[in-house]
């Protein structure tokens, strides 16, 4: 059976984004339902050529019969290896969206929805080993205190925290309904869905380590550039955004730009027009491009 995927975030905007070289070689880091990489597809000649990455094996279900295209399965954090077996070294365009596929929400079996019975996974590919059950259940109050406060932004960490402990000195946590129901009677009804929503982020980030992920792309894709190629970047939360907005205005994460002997700072990008969002039509069709943020840089 077939999973059904949204339509792609600001597919257009994306797409001109890239300004795509119809003989050039792009890659899509986030093919999900491939919404992105079929209008990439579209703007190639013959001699163009598209590989796109996807470690949940469900994507495979939505492959492209392209001799063009080329699908591969894995984490894009090792994006440098990958495409150096398909014998590429350098490319003229890198799309990613880093949001959570609609259908991983959709599906209560892989514990991300905060709507849906299902177990406590969250992991992005199955094979991992560390899954949202061990987060709960094994890390100390101090550990989960960090991870509430860093990835989800609560200040109610340690209150949650404390919360979790002394439920799974009774019996563990096992389900994501049994969080929810943990967690509901503490929390204001009218701050109730967003809290929740910030504490399953925060752990299936640490799940699936995605901030070291985008850390890790963001480095490789300076190297796999060529000048004047385009580098595309949808984020979902403002530490996704923190990380690219900082890659592009300093080049790194910490700190400023180097400069050199006369002041020039030396910078591997150069940013191409403002921060873009969905427009209000958008977000009535697909709620979940409502918080959506799109940045542009292009290879010096």
């Amino acid at each position: 059976m077939k999973t059904i995927y949204h339509k792609p975030v600001m597919l257009e905007e994306a797409i001109q984004g890239l300004e795509i070289n119809p003989d050039g070689i792009y890659v899509d880091v986030t093919f999900g339902g491939g919404g992105h990489s079929r209008a990439i597809l579209k703007k190639l000649s013959k001699e163009g050529r598209l590989l796109a990455f996807d470690q949940d094996e469900a994507a495979q279900q939505n492959i492209i019969s392209d001799e063009r295209f080329q699908l591969i399965n894995g984490n894009f954090s090792h994006l440098k290896r990958h495409l150096k077996f398909y014998g590429i070294s350098i490319v003229d365009g890198i799309l990613a969206d880093f949001g959570v596929s609609s259908h991983q929400f959709d599906s209560g079996s892989r514990g991300f929805s905060t709507r849906l019975e299902g177990p406590l996974d969250m992991r992005m590919n199955a094979q991992n080993e560390l899954s949202a059950y061990e987060v709960v259940n094994e890390y100390s109050s101090e550990e989960l205190q960090s991870i509430f406060k860093s990835y989800g932004e609560l200040r109610i960490a340690k209150k949650l925290a404390d919360l979790i402990v002394a439920q799974r000195k009774q019996a563990p946590l096992e389900t994501t309904q049994a969080l929810v129901n943990l967690l509901a009677p503490t929390l204001p009804k009218h701050v109730f869905n967003k809290i929740i929503a910030q504490v399953f982020q925060a752990i299936r980030i640490e799940v699936n380590a995605e901030l070291d992920v985008i850390k890790s792309f963001l480095e490789q894709s300076v190297g796999l550039l060529t000048k004047g190629g385009r580098m595309v970047c949808i984020s979902y939360h403002s530490l996704e955004d923190r990380l690219v907005k900082l890659v592009i205005r300093e080049g790194k994460f910490e700190g400023k730009a180097e400069s050199d002997l006369y002041g020039n700072r030396n910078l591997p990008f150069k940013k191409v027009g403002n921060l873009q969002i969905p427009s209000d039509e958008e977000i009535k069709e697909n709620g979940r491009a409502r918080s959506g943020k799109l940045r542009i840089a292009e290879k010096v």
